[in-house]
Formats: structure tokens, sequence, C-alpha cells
């Protein structure tokens, strides 16, 4: 198993990404704190991975409240007695997208708030004991939007773009730590996290909204599964990226790359 003996906190692991990261480190024989302001959520996702034999806590954290993510630290570290992984997933669009003239201040400061202050937070939380360990993995989530972005999200694309210079400043601050810092930049995958702009479309219209999603945009011809994102993050908490660190790592079937092929590509192709 590439995770036996090893202690994950996760953020935002109840659902979605996080979820499947969760899942996935605990079939590698991972520990899994699953910390979450969905607590019920976040039972349930334990629950599955007790079943198929994993271990784990689940903890009700909102990770934008450093007391709360200070109680969370200690807790992983009394019932398991270190912490080798950290992964920052918490995060999301939480408003609709706009044009920068229509967009409130209180949505910029919302949704920089949460993508942006929670990986400040929890990092801050968990080095000290990385630091004393001199071993850890800290792997954050961004975007594949964050180089390529669609127009009008402009709080969490910056928000986004801000995780990865966030990351490259950890990676150099702790190597001589023995600390790796990492980022992951997801495209298109089909969670919640799109229902801000979806609405109240039915679940026939979401299929074909992320079928024609992965084919109009994505070399590989599909959106993403959360499966996808998990595996990238289990070779970044492994030792199979033990020479890895401040990099940004694609998850994105190909994109920015573009699908559309040019003339001459059609006539090469043919």
């Amino acid at each position: 198993m590439l995770l036996a003996d090893r202690v994950a906190i996760i953020t935002g692991g109840a659902k979605g990404i996080g979820k499947g990261i969760a899942l996935k480190f605990a079939e590698e024989g991972c520990a899994v704190v699953i910390a979450d302001i969905d607590l019920k959520s976040a039972n349930e996702t334990l629950a599955e991975i007790i079943n198929k034999g994993g271990k784990g806590i689940a903890l009700a954290c909102d990770v934008l409240d450093i007391k709360q993510i200070r109680a969370a630290v200690d807790k992983a570290i009394d019932e398991f007695g270190k912490i080798d992984i950290l992964v920052n997933n918490a995060g999301g669009m939480l408003v609709a997208p706009k044009p920068i003239e229509d967009m409130p201040e209180a949505d910029w400061d919302k949704v920089l708030t949460l993508n942006l202050k929670s990986l400040f937070l929890f990092s801050k939380a968990v080095v000290p004991q990385m630091k004393k360990q001199k071993y850890g993995k800290i792997i954050n989530l961004s975007s594949a939007a964050a180089v390529n972005p669609p127009a009008h999200c402009i709080h969490y694309h910056t928000a986004k773009m801000g995780i990865i210079g966030f990351t490259l400043d950890l990676a150099h601050t702790l190597a001589s730590f023995n600390i790796c810092v990492n980022v992951l930049l997801p495209g298109p995958v089909r969670t919640d996290f799109y229902d801000p702009m979806l609405g109240k479309l039915t679940e026939k219209e979401k299929d074909v909204f992320f079928d024609e999603l992965g084919k109009g945009d994505i070399p590989l011809q599909r959106t993403g599964t959360t499966e996808d994102v998990a595996n990238a993050a289990l070779f970044l908490a492994s030792e199979l990226s033990s020479y890895v660190t401040g990099d940004a790592l694609l998850v994105s079937g190909g994109s920015p790359l573009r699908p559309v092929q040019t003339p001459i590509q059609k006539t090469l192709d043919a």
C-alpha cells in the first residue's frame, strides 16, 4: 500500500473531490481525518471508509475558524500521533458568476476568504507538527481555471491563482524540513461545485451540460471524475513523489490545449 501507516487531514473531505481523495487514501492504508463543516456528510464518508476496512475520524471544522482548526489538528495528533499529509481541499465558488462591474464586494471577499485564507490557517496550524517530524506532504487544490479562466469568475480565478503562489512560497520555505508542497489544478469535474452556475437544471439537463463541456473544451473528450483527481493526489502524497516539490500538476484531460482542429490539422488527419 502506498500510504501504509500514514495520517492525512483532508479539509472539505465530506463530498466531491475531497471525498474522492479520502476514499483513495484510505484504500492505500492511510488513516484519514475528514475535517468538514458538514459533519453529517463527513460521518457518512467515514462510514464508507470503515465499511471497507479503513480507519479515520470525522470532525466538524470551519476552515475559517482558527480555534476549530487547532482543535482538529490536536485531535488528529491525539488520535494518531502525527500528521503526515495535509490536503487543503476546502473551497468553492459559493456565488453565481458575474461581470466585474456587477460583482458585489461581498462576493469577492467571500470567495477569496474561503479559497485562500483557509489554506493559510490550516497550513499555519499543521506546519509546526511537520517540522517537528522532519517530514510532511502538503497538497493544495487550485484549478485549471487559474491558468485558463472562463469569463465572469474573476473572484474564483484570482483566488485559485493565489493558491499557486502560496504553494511555491511554502515549498521553498519548507524544503529544508523535508516537507513537500505541491498544488493540483483539476479541470472540470462533475461535483456540486457547479450548482451555483447550473441553477435549477434537471439531472438529465446536467448530463447534457457535462457531456458537452467535456467534448467541447477537453482534448480527452470527457469531464473528469473525483477519482482522476484522487489518483493525482495519491501520487503527491506518496513516496512516488519524494523528489517533487513546488510543482503545479494539471489534472484536466489536456486542457488548456484545445480539441478544436485547425484546417491544417484536418488535412493532416485525413
